[in-house]
């Protein structure tokens, strides 16, 4: 555990170091869509913004754009999801303009690219912020950089929303608003929930391997950190396993930046686990499955993390099964609201003109999508284009998004519970399978480790 501990601290002194200079590129600019209608309501910021038919009538926003800063991972490791938000924040940036702006003023989205990398992320949020002077920010994707940019946040006090960092014990600035929906401990909510869905079959795991990507989240998720001070911090997906009677017959980790496969995926083998908790970003998943495939060699049932969920699908029938978390689908329940069944329908044509391999609206482009919504509500609830006054409005207001109302709270670092919900692919396709409430008509989860 002491080993975990310190390979976690190594990660996070590489990913919160912020380095100067420019790095990255200016790679797009969000042009500006000047028709269409008033994004309020008489009871206040309608913070669904384009959740009906793009608006028609009514005026077009004028004057000066505001200019909303950020960076993604447009190149590097991480870019197949982030690639997602920023289909996402086009999408929802165009339908804003569309609707009359923000304030009345059209909105332009100014997105550097980080590379993947964290501190390069930090320098080019202080270049947004002192040069650029952009008027709002955007969190960019992946932890890493979420905990290095914030640090720029805190010092300029900019309002800070961000749609995915689940290093949640160390998001403690009060005008960060997290739409990342694991709630403050991740840590615990997210393994015991799959564990739960495992048993709910009547016939759970009895052997687990653990694969670990050496992403700070995944890490957190899977191992804890017993040095915050908050014992709900100290334990993770292994040590609840192991709390729960599996027998753990492999813990491995990896780098993010892993390029042969075959090492892990024959450990993997040769433990024959009947279940495989893999702490996945990106294209990990589909990588390990091309690997056990190679050595005809297939786990009895396998969960990621936080998985591309297009790559996974590339796999064809070897991805038949595989578990995941999210915390919105494109069918019902999620899409019995006519609005969100409108932006999923809206997300899918606009992902699929963009190219990405899975273009449904799922749990990343939700939190994206929650992310915008958090902000555009902060700033029309404040009345005014102030980083002070929407950070204020947004800790004392009720807010609606994608993934229904919430208020934030500094009580667990802004973070509003767990909504998360399991996932599998089942005939080609993700469905939500757990809780039973929540699953796709017709669907249920289908694990058996005599498989």
């Amino acid at each position: 555990m002491i080993e975990r501990a310190v390979a976690l601290l190594a990660v996070m002194a590489m990913v919160l170091a912020a380095c100067g200079g420019d790095g990255g590129a200016d790679t797009t600019v969000a042009s500006e869509t000047t028709a269409g209608g008033s994004a309020t309501t008489a009871g206040g910021p309608d913070t669904t913004s384009g959740g009906g038919d793009g608006g028609d009538g009514g005026e077009a926003p004028s004057g000066d754009p505001i200019v909303i800063g950020s960076t993604l991972a447009l190149t590097g490791p991480l870019a197949p999801t982030a690639a997602i938000h920023k289909v996402a924040g086009d999408l929802f940036v165009e339908r804003l303009n569309a609707n009359g702006g923000l304030l009345g003023r059209p909105v332009e989205w100014r997105v550097l690219d980080d590379e993947s990398v964290a501190d390069q992320a930090a320098a080019l949020y202080e270049r947004l912020i002192t040069e650029d002077q952009v008027d709002l920010i955007m969190g960019p994707y992946g932890t890493g950089a979420i905990a290095a940019a914030i640090q720029v946040a805190e010092r300029y006090g900019y309002v800070y929303p961000q749609h995915t960092g689940s290093l949640t014990y160390a998001f403690g600035y009060e005008c960060h608003f997290p739409s990342w929906p694991t709630g403050r401990y991740p840590n615990v909510t997210n393994p015991e929930l799959v564990f739960d869905a495992l048993e709910s079959t009547g016939n759970p795991p009895e052997t687990m391997a653990f694969v670990i990507n050496q992403f700070p989240g995944s890490m957190f998720v899977a191992y804890g950190n017993p040095d915050t001070g908050d014992p709900q911090d100290a334990r993770g997906a292994v040590a609840i396993a192991e709390e729960r009677g599996y027998e753990v017959v492999l813990d491995v980790q990896y780098p993010l930046d892993i390029s042969d496969w075959g090492p892990i995926a024959a450990q993997v083998r040769d433990a024959d686990p009947d279940f495989v908790y893999l702490g996945a970003l990106g294209v990990d998943g589909p990588n390990l499955i091309a690997a056990l495939d190679a050595l005809n060699y297939q786990p009895a049932g396998m969960f990621m993390q936080w998985p591309a969920p297009g790559p996974v699908l590339g796999a064809g029938e070897s991805a038949e099964g595989v578990l995941s978390v999210t915390a919105f689908e494109s069918h019902p329940p999620f899409t019995d609201d006519p609005d969100n069944a409108e932006i999923a329908d809206a997300f899918r044509e606009a992902a699929t003109e963009a190219g990405i391999p899975y273009p449904e609206m799922e749990t990343q482009a939700s939190a994206s999508w929650a992310a915008w919504q958090t902000l555009v509500a902060g700033v029309e609830g404040a009345g005014e284009l102030d980083n002070e006054a929407a950070c204020e409005y947004l800790r004392n207001n009720e807010i609606e998004t994608i993934f229904g109302a919430y208020t934030y709270g500094t009580e667990e670092n802004n973070y509003y519970g767990d909504l998360s919900y399991v996932k599998q692919v089942q005939d080609g396709d993700w469905f939500v399978v757990y809780p039973e409430e929540y699953a796709a008509p017709d669907r249920t989860l289908e694990y058996s480790p005599d498989n």
